[in-house]
């Protein structure tokens, strides 16, 4: 009898919300559709014969990596120029972006606890600073590290320039959100109580926000340590740069040796923010 009726109906249709479940997926097929047309989305052009031959050639030439003691100091140079580049560029974002965030934050106003109207000017001034954070993050890294090669010159300055210029939006951004979405009772008491922003700050706003803080900044810096990488191939210096230096000189050896170190920088990097974060839990 039940056999009988598992095949009258199959356990598609016992699913209550099957019918949302096609139709969702439907309605995201309808609009994925035109960008996939529009991007000339064509994955089956990697299987074509042509293409696997090239792509068995071109990778042919990365083994053996290249091992010789002389090239391996340069890489193991631009590593360390990569990881102070990320660094130092992250420091500055911080720095720039902790005054914007109490600036656009509106928990630690005097204004938020009702009895006073924000000044004009103040709004104004809280207007600007955050059109100063979309503007700053809006701007890839990448396109500021080609402005500022222009500038600067070629070497890891314009690099730093450039990741402290976007990453200061970001974390700017970020950190006003994590602030705002954190508890505010012991804020508002303290600001009831005659305290100033940064002592209501330090003691009602950070001891529920540090461990988002810390652990999004950890998280800032493993993206900085990846994008400096890639603002090498602008002459911002670093692994990027070697392995550019590399591709134009068809040194697929050499190439492989840079994307195995880059590879280990990563996964070295998420180590680091993973004990981090174990450590803020």
């Amino acid at each position: 009898m039940q056999n009988n009726q598992l095949k009258r109906h199959p356990p598609l249709f016992n699913d209550p919300a099957w019918r949302s479940r096609v139709m969702t997926g439907l309605v995201f097929t309808i609009l994925l559709w035109p960008a996939l047309v529009l991007t000339e989305f064509k994955p089956w052009l990697l299987l074509d014969a042509q293409s696997i031959y090239a792509t068995s050639r071109f990778l042919g030439n990365f083994f053996p990596p290249a091992h010789d003691p002389e090239f391996l100091d340069v890489v193991i140079s631009s590593t360390w120029q990569t990881i102070a580049m990320a660094t130092t560029g992250s420091v500055l974002a911080m720095l720039a972006a902790i005054p914007m965030t109490f600036i656009v934050n509106e928990q630690l106003s005097i204004s938020s606890l009702g009895r006073h109207q924000t000044h004009w000017l103040a709004r104004l001034i809280r207007q600007i600073v955050r059109w100063i954070l979309v503007l700053l993050r809006s701007v890839p890294e990448l396109v500021w590290a080609l402005l500022l090669v222009r500038i600067v010159g070629l070497g890891p300055t314009a690099g730093v320039l450039a990741i402290a210029l976007t990453y200061s939006g970001m974390l700017g951004k970020v950190y006003a959100e994590i602030i705002e979405a954190s508890e505010p009772r012991a804020t508002k008491i303290l600001l009831e109580n005659g305290c100033s922003r940064m002592q209501a700050f330090f003691y009602g706003t950070l001891p529920n926000a540090a461990p988002e803080l810390i652990s999004y900044t950890i998280y800032r810096w493993e993206c900085a340590i990846r994008g400096s990488v890639v603002m090498g191939f602008v002459g911002a210096g670093g692994l990027g740069q070697r392995m550019d230096e590399s591709m134009k000189m068809l040194a697929g050896g050499e190439v492989s040796t840079i994307l195995i170190v880059f590879v280990l920088l990563v996964g070295v990097a998420d180590i680091i923010s993973y004990l981090f974060r174990r450590g803020l839990e």
